[in-house]
């Protein structure tokens, strides 16, 4: 289930779903370790004239969104049926590891009732559901789940009083579902501890008058220790959650003013999507330098793993995203990130952990017979190409300096010598889809970008040597590019070339793919309106448009990932088709020109939900979101794009 709503401080990230569930919460890196995770679910509910009803289903009617210009929630939850309005606004503290949620609760009734309102917690602490722990601490009037290092207080407040009833039991074993099945008749049976697979109720009892509104604070606090979650628990009811919640969405309404981007003007929808992007990237972005693609665990990609990774090329990506914005402090410490995790000889693994250790992978070391780097360069090189941009919003020379070495150096150094020596052209690494072996265009283009960039850095430290040798390199393999991946017969780049020079062959494949043709624009191997990118990017749109009702750019031709069925064309992507509005931007010359590109911004806001959030694709068919959401580097390409858009109508219309 794709997540609706994300909130985060950078130490921990909590995910919800459509019906403001909480569906993942990690602590204490962004992407490390999920404590609840699929199939865990903290589930809520209401019991009212002898009828329970928890949050799901068609019974309620659910809406989830972001508080305009605030990092938090704004939910609407109506039972017609039974006559109840539940209105939360939920907020992670800025500084401290609290998830405050406000519950405001409707008697839409003519008649005064009693209500019950019920919230249930199911953990699996360690990503593992066995060697927990739960109790009811009599002393904080709380309940605790720990296991280990990782401990989790839940509490609340109604008129100065905690919850009414708690109880504390297993799922998932011997024949249990849960605890919350309890909660079910409306009371609770007060058990105050229980191990393995534990999950938890509370429940708070109050009387509403016809139309009243009530509120009901509830909290989740997590520490590495219990004695710092109890500090935790009085740091709350010292302060009052009140004004921590609103201390919070303060600070949140500030941060967004950072962005050094003038909207004034703009369509509303545009500038509400832009700061909704730039929140859900705050919420994965972590404060010791961890930015990951996203933290939707129901997204199991082929069913083998999640996207809760650090790739270097999304992170590169959102990176540029955030410097273009004004908010380069942000970025700081993933570049600390990439010195500690680059290899010995330069590059970058396809993707690491929070805590900085190697992530799975499916790239071989060992391929027919041979050894080969199990890397795509094109991670390698986007690493400096970002942290260019870092340079060129902060100034930040003395940061330049520290990295050069260890970081700059080292990866530039490791991209000269891995090329080929007949060709000039990038030795084999898996493409930017990471599903093919070969010397692809994106991935050769990329390469001369980061030396570009390398150079760029030798000359401001005065490293002149450095500076020749880079700049040397990067124009031979922007000349070997030229020469060798352009298709006459498709008038399209090929997708990648497999160098044998052992038989003195080279293998084309000529899959129309976009990364191809943006590769080549992006990092200036050729200028926008050079007439081979013209040719292609008639192609694009002949042959990668998606022509359904529903729009929008796919990746390749007969793309397979998520594809719903080979009646309809593969999934659009928003990273590609707003690729393409950025295209359109560089190239137009009149403002008219210019809403071609606002036509591909528009389609990306249509297709995000309500709250903001963007996936990875939609379905071809009937535009569903599908695969990883949020998928944050989906929202960097919007940033970018908007901020492309804003700047070119400024200088078209001689602002």
């Amino acid at each position: 289930m794709p997540k609706s709503l994300a909130l985060g401080n950078g130490n921990i990230l909590v995910c919800f779903d459509k019906y403001a569930r909480i569906r993942d919460f990690y602590y204490h890196y962004v992407g490390l370790e999920n404590h609840v995770g699929e199939p865990c679910v903290h589930r809520m509910g209401v019991f009212c004239d002898r009828v329970f009803s928890w949050i799901r289903g068609d019974e309620w009617d659910v809406k989830i969104d972001y508080k305009e210009g605030t990092m938090v929630s704004e939910v609407n939850a109506v039972n017609k049926k039974l006559e109840i309005e539940l209105r939360f606004s939920d907020v992670v503290h800025n500084k401290k590891n609290i998830l405050i949620r406000r519950v405001s609760v409707c008697n839409l009734s003519e008649k005064e009732r009693e209500v019950k309102l019920f919230f249930h917690q199911q953990f699996k602490i360690y990503d593992t559901e066995r060697k927990d722990t739960g109790y009811y601490d009599p002393d904080q009037k709380a309940l605790i789940h720990y296991e280990g290092r990782r401990v989790f207080i839940i509490a609340g407040d109604k008129d100065g009083n905690p919850f009414n009833e708690f109880s504390i039991g297993n799922y998932g074993i011997e024949g249990k579902e849960g605890t919350w099945r309890d909660a079910e008749d409306g009371v609770l049976e007060g058990n105050p501890i229980e191990h393995g697979p534990v999950d938890s109720v509370i429940s708070f009892a109050f009387k509403l008058k016809k139309k009243e509104i009530q509120k009901v604070f509830y909290w989740i606090g997590v520490a590495k220790s219990i004695k710092q979650a109890i500090e935790i628990q009085k740091d709350v009811l010292e302060n009052t959650p009140a004004v921590l919640h609103q201390e919070s969405r303060l600070f949140w309404k500030n941060w967004i003013s950072k962005s050094t981007v003038d909207l004034q003007g703009q369509d509303e929808r545009m500038v509400s999507q832009f700061n909704k992007s730039l929140f859900v990237i705050r919420t994965h972005t972590g404060n010791k330098g961890d930015i990951i693609a996203s933290g939707d665990s129901s997204m199991l990609q082929y069913g083998h793993g999640t996207y809760a990774f650090v790739w270097p090329r999304d992170a590169a990506f959102i990176v540029i995203a955030l410097c273009k914005a004004g908010m380069h402090d942000l970025t700081k410490p993933f570049f600390g990130f990439c010195q500690t995790v680059i290899d010995k000889e330069g590059f970058f693994k396809q993707k690491f952990r929070s805590d900085r250790s190697v992530g799975s992978t499916w790239h071989p070391w060992f391929r027919n017979g041979k050894k080969q780097y199990p890397i795509q360069e094109d991670e390698t090189a986007l690493v400096l190409i970002a942290l260019w941009k870092y340079y060129l919003s902060s100034a930040d020379l003395e940061f330049i300096e520290e990295l050069y070495k260890p970081l700059i150096k080292k990866a530039a150094g490791f991209m000269c010598k891995y090329r080929d020596e007949n060709t000039d052209l990038p030795q084999g690494s898996y493409d930017l889809w990471e599903r093919k072996y070969g010397t692809s265009t994106f991935t050769s283009s990329a390469v001369y970008g980061g030396l570009n960039a390398a150079s760029n850095f030798a000359a401001l430290l005065g490293h002149k040597k450095d500076q020749k040798y880079f700049s040397e390199i990067a124009e031979q393999i922007k000349s070997a590019v030229i020469k060798n991946f352009f298709n006459k017969e498709t008038n399209y780049f090929y997708n990648l070339i497999v160098l044998d020079n052992e038989k003195e062959k080279i293998s084309y494949d000529d899959t129309i793919d976009l990364s191809s043709f943006y590769g080549m624009y992006r990092f200036n191997i050729l200028k926008p309106g050079d007439k081979k990118l013209e040719a292609a990017y008639e192609v694009v749109k002949n042959r990668l448009y998606c022509k359904t009702a529903i729009g929008g750019v796919t990746r390749f031709e007969n793309d397979e990932y998520h594809r719903v069925s080979y009646d309809v064309p593969s999934n659009p992507w928003f990273i590609t088709t707003l690729w393409c509005a950025q295209y359109e931007i560089t190239r137009a010359q009149t403002l008219k020109e210019l809403e071609k590109a606002k036509e591909k911004i528009d389609w990306a806001i249509k297709n995000a939900i309500k709250s903001g959030i963007m996936s990875e694709q939609i379905r071809a068919d009937n535009g569903m979101q599908v695969s990883a959401a949020p998928l944050t580097w989906s929202h960097a390409e919007f940033i970018s794009t908007v901020i492309d858009y804003v700047e070119k109508q400024k200088k078209l219309k001689g602002n």
